[in-house]
Parts: structure tokens; sequence; C-alpha cells
């Protein structure tokens, strides 16, 4: 398949040459991540134009998106030289962020999320980062626990019932992180990044899920 992440030709590779080079890219944003923003992150399998995951399993249920079998966390805190040794072992591992610690995760189609990202911000209420996929969805960062809580605020809002395109992430879940690409489709991107102010500190769902309701049910509808 020609994927050689965390293999032994791809760690000479990088070591012989390409340290620098992976200092300046994939290493400098998982810095930004764990220094800056103060995340954990996973080194993440890569996909193939085909849809073959670099894990090897031709049966693989989410190839390009999950963790690397075997590769260790890089813990929130890590500065950029440590960033740089431990992502030496996988080059060019995508760069993942474990929900359910520091944020959980809000998912919509994309054209939803930017219509009521437009809306919240309008209103002025608080948001976190906010990021979208090539497979056309927004993720809304939210408080830990927002997957948890979601069928009852559902509930206490009154969209129970209603045929959402709306779902929650929470803990044991992974999101893929700009600038990896995601699942052999395209790069991940920010739709609004995450600051000082929002990435410790992501706002608490229930006050962006009657927006995001709202929005999904009238884009489900017209």
């Amino acid at each position: 398949m020609g994927f050689t992440i965390g293999g032994s030709r791809g760690t000479r590779e990088f070591r012989s040459g390409s340290r620098r080079r992976g200092r300046t890219s994939e290493c400098t944003a998982v810095a930004e991540y764990t220094g800056l923003w103060g995340w954990d992150v996973v080194p993440g399998v890569r996909a193939s134009a085909a849809g073959e995951c670099s894990c090897g399993d031709a049966r693989c249920a989410a190839p390009g998106a999950h963790p690397l079998p075997l590769a260790a966390e890089v813990p929130a805190g890590a500065t950029l030289d440590e960033v740089t040794e431990a992502w030496s072992g996988f080059p060019g591992a995508a760069v993942l962020l474990p929900v359910g610690r520091a944020f959980d995760v809000i998912e919509v189609a994309e054209e939803a999320g930017r219509r009521a990202l437009v809306r919240l911000e309008r209103m002025g209420l608080p948001l976190g980062p906010v990021a979208v996929t090539p497979t056309g969805r927004a993720q809304f960062f939210v408080a830990p626990g927002a997957a948890a809580e979601l069928p009852q605020l559902l509930y206490r809002m009154g969209w129970d019932d209603a045929d959402l395109d709306l779902r929650a992430l929470g803990a044991g879940t992974y999101v893929t992180a700009p600038p990896s690409d995601h699942a052999g489709l395209g790069p991940v991107g920010w739709l609004r990044p995450p600051t000082l102010d929002t990435a410790g500190q992501p706002p608490q769902a229930r006050l962006l899920l009657g927006t995001l309701a709202y929005i999904c049910h009238r884009v489900h509808r017209f």
C-alpha cells in the first residue's frame, strides 16, 4: 500500500532527513495543541485515496480515522522538542484529539453548522472551537459531558422526537485535527479556531444546543 507510518523504513527516513521538516509541519501543530491549548494528542492512521488504511487491516472499520496501534499519546503540556521526539517514531501520522477529556463534540451537517455559527455569533453566545471535515460535518467543541447529557437536553428542549442530523461525541472517540487529512478524503479545517479563552473552557452544550437543533431541523425540512 506504500504506507510507512510507524514502520522501520519510515522511522529511518524521518531521522535521516525529515526531522527538521517534521518540526515545521505536523510536529509544530501537535506542539500547539499540547503546549498552547492544553490538549492530549494521539498519532493516528492515514488512508490512501483508494480507502486503504495504514493499519494494514483490509477489513478496517474506520480507515484513516483511528489511533495507530501501540502508539503512545502525547500528553497536554508537551513541548516542541518532546513532540518531535515522540512523533519521530510515527512519521506522517494523522493528528487525533481524544474526546471526552478537555471537550466533547456536537457534530452536525456542515451547512447547518455554518448557519448556526453565524446565528450564535450574532446572539453573542459563548463559543468554542469549531472544525469542519472533508465529509461535510461541522464539529462544535463543548464542555465534557455533553455526549452523556444529550438525550436529556434534547428532551427538555422539546427536540427529542425530531429527526435531527445531530450527534454528540464523548469519551472513547477521537476527532481528526487540522491540518491532518481525514480518512483519505482531504484535510480538516477550522471554521472557528481555538483561542486561549475557548480551548480550556469550551461552552456548555445547553447554551448552543437549542440553536443547533433548530437550524438542523430547518435544513432537513428545506
